[in-house]
């Protein structure tokens, strides 16, 4: 098994956070998770609103679970409301299918993923992947995917 390292993941975080900085966006929170969902490393940029971990993490968590970046979520989600609609009480609200969620690849695996919130959900995501790329892994946040209709 791949295996994200502790390193890779401060890595990850501080480019994030840099990231947020050098473009002007608001401050931000940034959650990472491992392959298994559990927190390797997360940070809260002073002046981040108090529900800014919850939705970093339910970002990193949904498209963790679902093994798709949140953005590709949202896509889906306008397809299939009734089905998103039952994954609130499924995940015990842990999803959030909206930008900002981007899963972290090595060798063509999920290793993790990242969620950050703080700015726009489009910002968040800028940020994500400039953490997940300054540690020389791979993001995969669906820029344009192509939306598959076949069942999760």
């Amino acid at each position: 098994m791949t295996l994200l390292s502790l390193d890779d993941a401060h890595t990850i975080v501080t480019h994030a956070l840099q990231s947020a900085r050098t473009n002007g966006f608001e401050p931000m929170t940034v959650v990472v998770l491992d392959a298994a969902g559990v927190m390797k490393a997360s940070a809260r940029e002073d002046g981040s609103g108090l529900i800014r971990p919850d939705i970093a993490h339910a970002k990193a968590w949904g498209a963790l679970g679902m093994g798709l970046p949140t953005r590709e979520l949202g896509r889906r989600a306008e397809l299939m409301p009734a089905f998103f609609q039952a994954l609130g009480p499924v995940s015990q609200g842990r999803m959030l299918p909206v930008p900002g969620g981007v899963l972290i690849m090595r060798d063509g695996q999920i290793v993790g993923a990242v969620g950050v919130s703080g700015d726009t959900s489009d910002n968040d995501e800028v940020c994500a992947v400039a953490g997940i790329e300054a540690a020389g892994l791979v993001a995969d946040a669906a820029a344009e995917p192509p939306i598959r209709h076949s069942a999760f």
